[in-house]
């Protein structure tokens, strides 16, 4: 069977924001100490931070990087992390000491050096709203007030000018040191966001948010006017507490749960009529949860059990697949979704893996080379009449999903006249035989994620097991058939 997909290019679903190939890096185990910063490396710069591992951020052209957390960020304040003399604090979040050497400074050294957006996270946990609009004062502002007056001390003439800040990261949860109840959260923005903006009226507010009416009842009523985005999060393999990863197959019905998030959040903001007012940010995902048990015991271990997020062997084609879906799914709903950062970017569930030696690449770092560098600017409308299924019984409920094996996003690119899809193939183990539209179009280039095993992965001893390979298809019918291999993730390049 032979799976059509029909493409119009003239009809136009919107312009994607380059910001939805977004990164995250937070204050959790080894991201930041012995991941990307780490001045005793024999691969670190000037300042400490590790020239590998920029290489390796850069190349995926990231737009946007959030920092500091996550849930760390709810017991931060920066003004430890800033200037010659810092002082360590213990993170109330992860229950560690940080010695505070990465601080505001180096993150806007690091952005500066991969080409990146930075977008600052504020304590909306046991910090103030004072304490925010002071962090954009040290920032944003060019010589006034002692805030300027100290980045200028520190070394920092000139502004930073960073343009996103978020008010909080996942208050609504009761284990978020500083959570609220939607009725504290919505004054709460109120305030922050007013203070900062009245700092710096250019900068764009996110708050954090949910894909649920009561908690944006409160929230845009009381701050919406003052709000350019709101920030939602997801991950759908949890693994707080227990490590046991979902197998690929289960993985795969999580791809069919990610949409939903989405139009929820879009639906909210119709309902208060912000479209085309206020954004979504997706700006903390990844299929798995990162794994930390026992952080509120006072006799379990609860250090030693993080070095289980940065087993290689976890990483396999589910991840890199689902990520795929994820990205499409981001094209798809292009009009409202315009940011989402993977979270974390290095160590942990990260698509860098950092070691003596160098760096590793896991699955998903691929799926967002190809992305970044060969879809579109502009998503088009696309539509499959049939498809290939397959199902995946679900060991709880015992009921069985009829998984559509391909995920097809179509794309043009405004600097020429190509065609730009991505096509996802979810199916574990069958081929999946495409026949698209063609016409006007002489060439075709196949960029693909493959490796040997839908359970695949890189290792520091095997690093090539998922990779990616380009092929040419000189073309001269109106119609293409292409093999399309399981769990893979491919982009096709159409030229005239």
């Amino acid at each position: 069977m032979e799976t059509k997909v029909i493409i119009d290019s003239q009809r136009i679903v919107g312009k994607r924001d380059p910001k939805i190939y977004g990164h995250f890096i937070e204050h959790f185990h080894n991201q930041v100490y012995g991941g990307l910063y780490d001045p005793s490396s024999p691969f670190a710069d000037e300042i400490g931070l590790r020239k590998d591992v920029m290489q390796a951020i850069a190349n995926l052209d990231p737009q946007i990087v959030r920092w500091p957390g996550g849930c760390y960020v709810s017991g931060y304040h920066w003004e430890d992390g800033v200037g010659p003399v810092r002082q360590p604090a213990f993170d109330k979040a992860w229950r560690v000491e940080d010695n505070n050497h990465f601080g505001t400074d180096e993150f806007i050294a690091l952005c500066r050096k991969i080409g990146a957006e930075p977008y600052i996270c504020t304590n909306a946990g046991s910090g103030t709203p004072e304490e925010m609009s002071n962090w954009v004062e040290y920032c944003n502002l060019s010589y006034e007030g002692k805030y300027a007056k100290r980045r200028i001390a520190n070394g920092h003439v000139e502004p930073f000018k960073v343009k996103y800040w978020s008010i909080g990261n996942e208050n609504y949860l009761p284990g978020e040191i500083g959570a609220k109840t939607a009725a504290e959260w919505g004054l709460y923005v109120r305030e922050s966001a007013k203070m900062m903006k009245r700092v710096d009226p250019t900068i764009e507010v996110l708050a954090a948010s949910v894909a649920d009416l009561d908690w944006n009842l409160h929230l845009l009523r009381e701050a919406g006017k003052y709000l350019d985005w709101i920030s939602i999060h997801g991950y759908w393999d949890p693994l707080w507490q227990q490590n046991n990863l979902s197998p690929y197959e289960a993985c795969m019905r999580y791809t069919m749960e990610i949409e939903s998030q989405i139009l929820k959040a879009k639906y909210i903001l119709g309902v208060f009529g912000y479209l085309g007012k206020i954004r979504i940010a997706f700006d903390e995902w990844n299929l798995r949860g990162w794994h930390h048990p026992h952080v509120d015991s006072p006799t379990e271990d609860y250090i030693t059990p993080r070095n289980l997020n940065d087993v290689n062997a976890s990483y396999t084609m589910a991840d890199a697949v689902f990520t795929a879906c994820f990205l499409n799914q981001c094209l798809r709903h292009c009009d409202v979704v315009g940011m989402a950062n993977f979270a974390p970017t290095v160590n942990t569930r990260g698509a860098i893996f950092t070691h003596e030696g160098g760096v590793l690449l896991r699955s998903t770092y691929f799926v967002f080379e190809v992305f970044t560098k060969y879809m579109g600017d502009t998503v088009v409308d696309c539509w499959m009449p049939d498809n290939d299924y397959f199902e995946v019984n679900d060991s709880v409920t015992g009921m069985k999903t009829v998984i559509p094996a391909l995920d097809i996003v179509a794309t043009t690119l405004s600097s020429d006249s190509s065609l730009r899809l991505s096509i996802v193939n979810r199916h574990p183990d069958h081929v999946v035989t495409l026949q698209l539209p063609t016409a006007g179009y002489s060439t075709a280039r196949l960029h693909c994620v493959t490796a040997p095993s839908k359970d695949s992965y890189n290792d520091i001893h095997q690093p090539n097991n998922v990779m990616t390979s380009v092929s040419d298809i000189f073309n001269s019918e109106d119609n293409l058939t292409l093999e399309i291999e399981p769990h893979s993730v491919n982009v096709l390049i159409l030229t005239v």
